[in-house]
């Protein structure tokens, strides 16, 4: 199996939803990190810039799920909206820890159509 990290940077209000979308396409697990950024255009309070609050999440998925989540998520979360959100996805090399989501993996195989 291969795999792939998908990493949303996406406007706190829509975690929630783009959680439950990228799972119902087949996301098996996530990681939310709190943070802080700026898009292009950067907000100001007295001439002092304000950083908005961002939730940087992490999907380790097996590859073949990568375009379905990102299109549905995409989609559903309205990602290309301003302020919502980016998500990008690496390639991952090796991994470890993921027994669980394998087999859970290898039963959506035998239902799933590729």
């Amino acid at each position: 199996m291969r795999f792939e990290l998908i990493v949303g940077f996406v406007n706190p209000n829509i975690t929630e939803k783009v959680i439950k979308t990228a799972k119902k396409s087949g996301a098996t697990g996530d990681v939310i990190i709190q943070g802080k950024g700026n898009g292009i255009e950067q907000s100001k309070f007295l001439g002092l810039s304000i950083q908005d609050r961002t939730d940087i999440i992490l999907f380790v998925v097996e590859e073949h799920h990568t375009n379905k989540i990102i299109s549905s998520v995409s989609e559903e979360c309205e990602i290309e909206k301003p302020g919502n959100g980016i998500m990008i996805v690496l390639s991952i090399d090796k991994v470890a820890g993921l027994s669980n989501q394998i087999k859970k993996i290898r039963e959506n195989l035998k239902t799933e159509q590729l």
